[in-house]
């Protein structure tokens, strides 16, 4: 039973009663039959000291007084009640991060991928019987990409950790799995930070794996846009998309030895592509989920069925849209210490954190690989 007035209590035993009563003392008879009066029937019922009239004016009274501005105008306007907030917090700057979890991932060791290709053979030869044996010399090229290192930062004040509430970051997820959006509750402040950025940085990730330029910008690794270049492209010129340019795409590839069999394109080159296929009749591939577990359109080429998945990345602007075919055998993200959570100094009333990775991008045969660039609208 709870105490009257109690700190903590949940029930308020004498505001209820209030509610009801108003300031008529407890075990008071508010009303009361006339016995006499149900001794005579053409009378009817009477009662003794009935106040309820009374007590439901005053009931009534109370409830118009007060109001939602009851108080004041306090916070949003309304001082009496309080502020209801959504727990899920929605990131309208949310992009999907498939190539992060795609592109196989190897370990590193020292400050560069290095790694050897043959450039040119000797080649075999027939000759006659018993004739002049004289070796061919073959050509190594070695190929040597710096690592690179990626940072987000956050800081939490201590007020922040103390009074901030749990949250639900609606579609987040830090790790890239599959390329998709999960909700990742954040149970403080703390954490909740953490997620964002370790989002942020596979964001980054991202963006570099497909659009980073080392030669505009140091800090950065080349991505696929500029490590490719104009190697096996289908140069559009402006021009509209046709399904003869994945075959003659793919075919470049297999003349120089690749076998594309994962490509990337922009969200508009990738709503192209599946007009085509649903203009040309027994073409049709439907969309289905492959193994990597995103949405995509298989494409029948000369090295067989290539599925197509679009990128939040790549541009838009008509003549700029491309598609890019790889073959993951030679495509490969050369990391040295994968996503790290660690604490930086503490010198306010706050705790700073930084998430890192440090990593490069490769191809190491971009001939077997192949483009389509430069699509119109």
């Amino acid at each position: 039973m709870a105490t009257t007035g109690s700190v903590g209590s949940s029930f308020d035993e004498a505001s209820a009663y209030r509610q009801s009563f108003g300031n008529l003392p407890n075990k008071s008879v508010y009303q009361k039959v006339n016995v006499k009066s149900l001794m005579t029937a053409a009378k009817g019922v009477d009662f003794e000291n009935d106040i309820r009239p009374e007590i439901n004016t005053a009931f009534k009274a109370g409830l118009k007084a007060q109001t939602t501005t009851t108080g004041g105008a306090g916070t949003a306007g309304y001082a009496m009640i309080p502020v209801y907030v959504d727990p899920k917090i929605v990131d309208l700057t949310r992009k999907y991060t498939p190539l992060v979890e795609v592109i196989p991932r190897v370990t590193n060791l020292g400050m560069y991928a290095d790694y050897n290709q043959i450039t040119a053979k000797g080649g075999a030869f027939t000759a006659p019987e018993d004739g002049a044996l004289s070796e061919t010399s073959t050509t190594y090229d070695r190929q040597s990409t710096q690592i690179k290192f990626l940072y987000a930062v956050g800081r939490v004040t201590g007020p922040s950790q103390a009074a901030q509430p749990s949250y639900v970051l609606m579609g987040m997820n830090p790790s890239g799995a599959t390329g998709g959006f999960s909700d990742q509750n954040g149970s403080n402040a703390m954490q909740q930070e953490v997620i964002v950025k370790a989002r942020e940085l596979r964001e980054l990730e991202e963006n570099l794996i497909i659009n980073g330029n080392s030669g505009s910008d140091a800090t950065q690794f080349s991505g696929i846009v500029t490590l490719m270049g104009a190697t096996n492209t289908v140069d559009k010129n402006t021009a509209a998309l046709d399904l003869d340019d994945f075959n003659t795409a793919a075919q470049n590839a297999f003349d120089d030895g690749g076998r594309p069999n994962f490509a990337v394109g922009s969200s508009g080159a990738f709503t192209d592509t599946l007009n085509l296929l649903t203009q040309k009749v027994g073409y049709m591939q439907a969309a289905t989920e492959v193994e990597w577990g995103f949405t995509a359109i298989k494409i029948n080429t000369i090295v067989g069925q290539i599925p197509l998945i679009p990128s939040m990345f790549l541009s838009n602007v008509s003549g700029s849209k491309a598609i890019y075919m790889l073959d993951l055998s030679v495509v490969e993200m050369r990391v040295l210490q994968d996503m790290t959570y660690e604490e930086l100094a503490k010198t306010n009333d706050s705790r700073k954190f930084m998430m890192k990775i440090y990593e490069c991008f490769i191809i190491r045969a971009p001939s077997y690989c192949a483009s389509i660039t430069e699509i119109s609208a």
